[in-house]
């Protein structure tokens, strides 16, 4: 033992031995500790310097009575243990320190770059606003948030655009189809004035006078029906129907004007087919295409109307063997006054799909234009009957009775 006390070695150990007097046999210590009186355990020792040699300043020591009444500790340094707590705790502190200068400096980078998108927003915003829509958003090809933001405000300004590119071509349209009755009434209203009064003559002008004014006001009516039906403020009359019986009431309709253009109208489906909406607006929707399709792809004397169902739901087609319509025009036969060039000189106002495109978003219904080899074939593909929640119900009926009908053809 103390040959161990004096090994450089193994200078971080403590020994110990004394006797049953309490005297020294071997080891380093001085004296036995005073904290230390029961026969055997393990403490942490606080010891000063001792003559015997070199003396760690506190040791982590075990103890034990001998069967001779003699006692043994042996003990080793904690400044081993110490330091590395020492070492860790620096660590600490330093990944501490590094992961808040990091964490700064990634906050002021994000705010750099949310202010600099931010920023970037701004200056389009007020280009717009000085120079019009033709402006958007840079993307920077992040594929972030910001860049996220960046495409659903330029699809929005595109939508704006869009729409605002529609309300100037609706104003146009307006102007250029409302002209021409106005101009014929005032010539009227011009001619009664400069003319000898005639009773027969002044009763004819205002026959004349008051079929231009009806001409104006039903166009007013359809376009204020087709506004309504697309803010949908029309859902109060929702429930189930028949499509099938609908597609047949219409044929019936159209039945007596199809024979006067010796035109034959057939109608397939026999099964009731069941969707959820308005039977008015429905009726009024198929009714114009069938119209239409009688008007204007009737020429080789056969229009087919069938209700079908399919695996996504209820189908309503269409088809006539007329001139049909170019695949580029087919979305815009959809837009108020829109006309094509060869209808341009036929009766009508531009507003039968319009209508038709109104009560097909308020459904829910797609509707799909192909050729038919030769014509046209419109397909309106309608959701699966489900039953309205009490949301869906929970519009006004005074509202819905407000709402002006179109007059059905007869």
């Amino acid at each position: 033992m103390n040959e161990r006390a004096q090994d450089p070695q193994f200078k971080d150990w403590t020994y110990l031995l004394v006797g049953t007097s309490g005297a020294i046999i071997a080891g380093n210590l001085p004296a036995w500790p005073a904290e230390l009186q029961d026969a055997e355990g393990s403490a942490d020792l606080s010891l000063p310097d001792a003559p015997l040699g070199w003396q760690p300043p506190s040791v982590r020591a075990t103890y034990t009575r001998l069967p001779d009444g003699s006692r043994l500790l042996l003990g080793r340094s904690l400044a081993e243990l110490d330091a590395f707590r020492g070492r860790i705790t620096a660590a600490l502190i330093t990944a501490a320190t590094l992961f808040l200068i990091l964490a700064a400096a990634a906050g002021i980078s994000t705010s750099r770059r949310s202010v600099a998108r931010i920023e970037a927003i701004n200056t389009t915003s007020r280009q717009i606003m000085g120079s019009g829509l033709g402006e958007r958003i840079p993307l920077r090809g992040t594929r972030d948030e910001w860049d996220g933001l960046a495409a659903n405000l330029n699809s929005m300004l595109d939508r704006i655009q869009e729409l605002a590119e529609w309300n100037r071509q609706v104003s146009d349209n307006i102007a250029h189809d409302l002209r021409t009755p106005l101009t014929r009434l005032r010539g009227r209203l011009e001619k009664a004035c400069s003319q000898e009064p005639d009773l027969l003559g002044y009763r004819e002008l205002v026959a004349d006078a008051l079929g231009e004014l009806d001409e104006i006001l039903k166009t007013c009516s359809s376009l204020l029906r087709i506004s309504q039906i697309e803010n949908r403020n029309r859902t109060a009359a929702f429930g189930q129907i028949n499509l099938t019986e609908i597609a047949r009431e219409v044929v019936d309709l159209f039945d007596p004007t199809a024979e006067e253009q010796k035109i034959r109208l057939q109608f397939w489906g026999s099964e009731p087919q069941f969707v959820c909406g308005d039977r008015d607006l429905l009726f009024d929707a198929i009714s114009n295409l069938v119209d239409n399709a009688i008007k204007q792809g009737g020429r080789r004397g056969e229009v087919r109307i069938a209700a079908d169902r399919r695996s996504e739901g209820p189908v309503l087609s269409i088809a006539d063997r007329g001139p049909g319509i170019p695949a580029e025009e087919r979305r815009k036969v959809m837009k108020r006054f829109y006309r094509l060039e060869g209808s341009r000189n036929s009766p009508g106002n531009g507003l039968g799909l319009s209508l038709v495109a109104a009560v097909a978003d308020l459904h829910d219904v797609e509707i799909i234009m192909a050729d038919n080899a030769p014509g046209l074939s419109v397909e309106l593909h309608f959701p699966a009957p489900h039953a309205r929640t009490p949301s869906d119900l929970d519009h006004s009926r005074e509202s819905s009775a407000s709402l002006p009908l179109l007059k059905r053809p007869r």
